[in-house]
C-alpha cells in the first residue's frame, strides 16, 4: 500500500534533514535521494489528482449553475 500524502511529506522532510547533515556517506546519500525523488513524484502526482477532483468539484455550467458529478471512489 502506498503511503498517504501526509507519510510521504514527513518522510521527505526526514530525507532533506539528513541530506543536509552532509554527515553520510555518498551510497547512502544516493539511496535517499532516489527515495525523494519516488516520494516527490509520487506526491506530486495526489496533488494533481486532488487538484483534478476540485476543480471536477467546483464546475460551473453555461448558466451559471454548479455542476455536481459523481466523482469514482478510489
Amino acid at each position: 500500500m502506498e503511503p498517504s500524502f501526509e507519510v510521504s511529506l514527513a518522510r521527505l522532510g526526514e530525507i532533506v534533514e539528513q541530506l543536509e547533515s552532509g554527515e553520510l556517506p555518498l551510497e547512502r546519500s544516493l539511496e535517499l535521494f532516489e527515495e525523494g525523488v519516488r516520494l516527490s513524484r509520487a506526491s506530486q502526482a495526489k496533488l494533481d489528482q486532488a487538484e483534478r477532483r476540485v476543480e471536477e468539484l467546483l464546475s460551473i455550467d453555461e448558466a451559471g449553475n454548479p455542476v455536481v458529478r459523481e466523482l469514482p471512489t478510489e
